[in-house]
């Protein structure tokens, strides 16, 4: 490995407070596809069957996770909690918290676009990561990454990944009106767009967000409005 890499690989195992035995596997599983395709390397070395193997370790650990902390939910409730919790905006929120995105390896083509911040790019890699660790020292380590850094304040995670049907609902049975989500502005070049959406009740903004997409900024902006209307109503508002 060049010196480089080898920065880049030390580095995120010390954000993440886990150093491989086989550093090969955390390399593969910080490549993308993109990176590969350009330095023509072997097709299969790219992070997408870590992402695979990753996925399905990730649902038997959260699985068992929601199981044993909800002994009287019922099985739909708790596929509606775990869709929450692992699908793409969350894992991209928990990639974030970790800054996972500066580590990856992405072609010149993904990099200018906005690779790293995209949530697709970065919750595939939060998989692989799982996938890498799970190959590297088996199921333990790869649950102990998934309950750090995943399965951590599930509650807030939950509120997010809902957040949108949520306010609607807080704010139809308070005021008896409905919420608006605005797009107020686009921020940057046309490739890499950062959206600026408001949630409104009236002419009053609720909450503002940002994000890559129209959608995943009025995510935000619930979430935000949720938050803020928890901070002046407390938790009964919910």
């Amino acid at each position: 490995m060049k010196n480089d890499e080898v920065y880049t690989l030390d580095n995120f195992q010390s954000e993440i407070g886990y150093v491989f035995k086989n550093k090969n596997l955390l390399r593969q599983a910080l490549t993308h596809s993109s990176y590969a395709n350009e330095h023509r390397m072997n097709r299969l070395y790219n992070n997408e069957r870590l992402e695979f193997l990753g996925d399905a370790v990730l649902e038997v650990v959260s699985s068992e996770f929601l199981y044993k902390k909800y002994p009287d939910m019922q099985e739909g409730q708790l596929s509606k909690k775990r869709a929450s919790l692992v699908c793409e905006p969350t894992l991209a929120k928990c990639a974030a918290e970790i800054g996972l995105g500066q580590y990856l390896f992405l072609g010149k083509g993904e990099e200018t676009t906005g690779g790293r911040e995209r949530d697709s790019v970065v919750s595939d890699a939060m998989e692989a990561v799982i996938g890498a660790i799970f190959l590297d020292s088996g199921i333990d380590d790869a649950k102990a990454f998934i309950l750090k850094y995943i399965l951590n304040d599930i509650e807030h995670k939950v509120l997010f990944h809902d957040s949108k049907t949520l306010l609607q609902e807080i704010v139809q049975a308070k005021w008896k009106v409905p919420v608006v989500f605005e797009t107020v502005d686009a921020l940057g070049p046309e490739h890499s767009r950062i959206f600026v959406v408001q949630a409104k009740k009236g002419n009053e903004v609720l909450g503002e967000g940002r994000g890559r997409t129209k959608q995943a900024a009025g995510q935000d902006a619930a979430y935000q409005a949720i938050m803020k209307i928890k901070e002046v109503y407390g938790e009964t508002c919910i």
